[in-house]
Formats: C-alpha cells, structure tokens, sequence
C-alpha cells in the first residue's frame, strides 16, 4: 500500500497564471495548473493508493484578485474555498497571511470548504468559528491516517491585535510533542502540516536566522519522534527530501509546485519506505472546473485594476533597477515615504522596495500598478523611538549590503535560505550614510535630523508599516510598545486616499542618503 500525500501552501491568491502586469501577462504558476497537476495523481491512483491533499495555508491573501475579493461582497468571497472543495482537499491549515483582513473575512472566505481547518497550536480558533479541529483522522483503504494543523506562532507579532483577538498562539514544536505521541496510538500514520518553515539547516541543524520561534521546522524534525511525513510552507522555499529520517515538502509560492510525499506501507501498515519530490506545474494546462468557477470575477478584476487612482508629474516613479533604487534611492520610495508622513503626522518615514519585480507608478497611475507595487494589506504605525534605537535600525539596513571583489551585492542573509529584500528599508526625514566597506554594525557613518546630529537618548517619530512597527524582519528596536499612533487603512488605500487629496503629484528625487561601497 502506498500513502501520496499532495501540499499545496503560499498559493496567496494566485489563482489564474498571472502576475497581472498586462491582461496578457502569462507565467509558469498559479492554482489553476497545480489543481490539473493534483486531479492527475488523484484520477490515477490505483486500488493500493491512497491520495491525501492538504492545503497548508496562505491561500486567500497575496494577489490582486485577492485584494478585489476582500473588498468584493460576501458570495464572492468565498471563491477561494469554492476551488479547493472542487478538488477534494481532506484538511487545510491556516497561514499567517490568513489573518490580514481580519477574522471575519476568514470565516466568509472560507465558507464553501467541504474539508476540515486544522489549528492544533491556536487556541481559541475554535471558539471563534476559525477552525475545526486541532486534528483530523481519516481512514482510507482500511488506513488510518492523522493530519495535525500548525501555524507559526509569530503570527501575534507581526498581526494587528484586533485580528488576532481572542486566539493564543503557542509553540508548533510543543504542541507536537503533546499531541504526536496521542495520534502514533489512533493512526497507521501521522502526518504534520505546518503552516511554518526552517529555522537551521536540515542537514546539519546549524541555525540559519535568530531563533524567534517564527519558524520551528527543524525542531519537529528533531525533537518530536514518530512524524511519518512533514508538510511546510511560510518560506517560500522549494524542498524537498528526506531529512532527519522525515520525508519533508515545502512547495514554493503561487502554486509552482505541488508537493508530493510517498510512503510505503507493509501488511501491518507499517512505513517501509519513504520519498518526497516537488511536482512542478509550469507546463500544465489550467483546470477547466476550476476556471469556470473562477471566470465569473476573472473580468471585473482586471477591469478594477485598470481603473485610473492618479496623475504624476516630476521625477519619474517608475523603478528599472531595482539594486540602485536601493543604493541611491527613488523617487518611488520618496513618494511612499510622503504618503506615510502624511498619514502620520510626522516627518520621518520608512518603506522598502519589496523585491525585484516592483516596477512603481507610471504617469498615468492605475490600480494595477499600485497593487503590483505595494501588494501587501499593511496598516500604517507611527512609533516614538530613540536615537540609539534608530541608527540600530539603520545598521540592519545596512547589513542588507556585501562587498565582494570591489562589486556591491546583497549580503547572503537577506537570500538565504530565503529572499527577504522587503528587509532592507529607505528612509526619508533623515539624512545618513552607510559606509559598507565597514564591518557590520559600524556602517552608519553619519546620521542628521533637520541638520543635527542625531543623540543616542533623543527620541524621533517614525512612520512605518505596521509589520516592521511590530520587530518583523528581525528590527528588534521597534515593537507594539512603542506606537503612539495607528493608522488602521491598509497602505495601497493610504496610497490611493493621497492621489484622491492630490490628483496631481509631483515625482521628487531621493537625495537624502548616500552609500560608500569602495
């Protein structure tokens, strides 16, 4: 007898296989293909096969077609559930990104499931119509197999605290290590999905980030016997293999892949053998059911993007190399900055350029290219901070920098193990310069606030999305105790409300820092 166990996790939203720069726009990825890649491994499974299909969270935030949903009414926003009921999912676990718009929007989107949400380690998910289960058992061809739903713990982090009310989230290694042994007596096999990633690496277990208990994946590797397979997401790594002695998937982002575990079973339904392999989905065909259910907000979403929010003139907005925006800055990012202020009330602010596929604003502004740009529901924070905590600040910018041969690139730990450029944030309201040929830590040669030395016990008022306001990102400087002010809209709205207060905007270049790389 053989157990395939399929994953599908950090789909966020991508649905059709777009990136929607163009109506025309067509990439390798998304849930329509990965579904065709599923139904295949299920419709051809024989009588000694068993098929298990887990979605393991960040499914319904992430896209454009999900920020039309979260504001689209309520029957639509079911959509996302609709898809993965059509294909017969046995459980789903809810990501971090789950909770952006709020528990509400949780319950609505996920209404047409016709499988269980599993959420072991948050308490009080249940109370609040959220989840089903910690666990699930299902019995399939005389097997007995056990799912156990985790999510990162660090969700309370980087969250508003209204969208995690009533809820407790608490350690995904602990909450195996109860709960595993149980299931090893109920099922044949035990199967974990967590909704996390790695925090070191899977061979030799040497930490590859600070140990926040973001990620706790290494440690149920090592530190909670009898897992039979182990399903993650959150990194948005590609992995897969068999490691510690666990056959192990995390399936990348936007549906590019399916994970596939195979385990063996003998007569007595014992694990005998054990592989774990990505299948990519670039080459499939969209699922017709899928595409059909999918086609009644296909139009009005790419009608919504390209409807017009603005006009700019000045410095142009639009970003062409992503590398010298961050080494010299952009008028793009100027912009974001002022919008923040604005919001604000301050004059000091902080964004990022996310990653490399951030093209900015053209003249002519439409939704499309605001949410291209700026594709996450961040709330605005504003935190009052001294001058120590600031240029502390600063210096993990400045980390993000590494010279090499002469050549300035960005330093390992903002790629690996996982991408991170949104890690790296341009100022304005400051002048300061990083001197990245200096060791890390003693980078900020020089930092001035309206022409003045910045004082270590000073204290200034910074403009931030709220995931960095809350430490994320590894910015321990700044946490929810140091916000005096909320702006509860999410930043691509705070965008669109400023072109509404100036339907004309003037593009201004970025001059107010400089990075020395030789």
């Amino acid at each position: 007898m053989k157990v395939k166990i399929l994953s599908t996790s950090d789909v966020h939203g991508y649905v059709y296989p777009t990136n929607y720069r163009d109506r025309q726009d067509d990439q390798a990825f998304g849930m329509l293909k990965a579904a065709t890649v599923i139904r295949q491994i299920q419709a051809e499974a024989t009588a000694d096969e068993i098929v298990v299909t887990i979605e393991n969270g960040d499914w319904i935030q992430g896209s454009p077609l999900a920020s039309f949903l979260a504001q689209a009414p309520s029957p639509d926003q079911s959509l996302f559930t609709a898809l993965t009921a059509a294909l017969h999912y046995d459980a789903g676990v809810l990501g971090n990104h789950e909770f952006n718009y709020g528990q509400a929007y949780i319950r609505q989107a996920e209404s047409q499931r016709n499988y269980p949400l599993l959420g072991a380690n948050i308490s009080g998910g249940m109370a609040q119509g959220l989840l089903d289960a910690p666990y699930q058992i299902i019995e399939k061809h005389g097997v007995k197999i056990a799912i156990l739903g985790l999510t990162t713990a660090y969700v309370p982090v980087w969250e508003r605290a209204e969208h995690v009310a009533g809820l407790e989230f608490t350690s995904a290694v602990a909450t195996a290590q109860r709960l595993v042994p149980q299931l090893r007596e109920q099922a044949d096999v035990v199967i974990v999905a967590y909704h996390g990633g790695f925090e070191a690496d899977l061979e030799t277990g040497a930490p590859t980030e600070r140990l926040t208990g973001e990620n706790e994946g290494y440690r149920l590797l090592t530190a909670v016997p009898s897992i039979d397979a182990l399903v993650t997401g959150h990194q948005h790594r590609q992995i897969a293999g068999v490691y510690q002695g666990v056959p192990t998937t995390q399936p990348g982002e936007k549906g590019a892949a399916v994970g596939l575990i195979e385990l063996t079973l003998d007569a007595h339904k014992q694990v005998v053998g054990q592989t774990a392999k990505l299948l990519s989905t670039a080459n499939a065909d969209p699922d017709q059911q899928l595409s059909h259910i999918a086609a009644r907000v296909k139009t009005r979403v790419e009608d919504w993007l390209d409807e017009p929010i603005g006009e700019l003139t000045g410095a142009s907005l639009t970003v062409s190399d992503p590398m010298m925006a961050r080494l010299q800055g952009h008028p793009y990012l100027q912009f974001v900055n002022e919008v923040e202020m604005a919001a604000g009330g301050v004059d000091i602010a902080a964004t990022a350029l996310f990653n490399d596929d951030v093209r900015g604003l053209a003249s002519h502004t439409t939704r499309r290219q605001l949410l291209n740009s700026y594709p996450y529901p961040n709330t605005l924070v504003v935190e009052r901070v001294t001058g120590r905590e600031l240029r502390n600040a600063l210096e993990r910018c400045a980390s993000f920098f590494a010279v090499n041969q002469g050549k300035v690139g960005v330093a390992r730990a903002f790629t690996s193990p996982k991408l991170a450029l949104y890690n790296y944030d341009v100022y304005s309201g400051l002048s300061y310069q990083f001197d990245v040929t200096q060791p890390v830590g003693q980078r900020v040669t020089q930092l001035t606030y309206h022409g003045v030395a910045v004082q270590p016990t000073q204290t200034l008022e910074v403009a931030m999305n709220q995931y960095r306001g809350n430490g994320g990102g590894d910015y321990p400087m700044f946490s929810a105790a140091k916000v005096i002010r909320e702006i509860n809209v999410d930043m691509a709205e705070l965008i669109s409300q400023y072109f509404k207060a100036h339907p004309v905007v003037t593009g201004r270049p970025q001059t107010n820092f400089t990075v020395v790389t030789h």
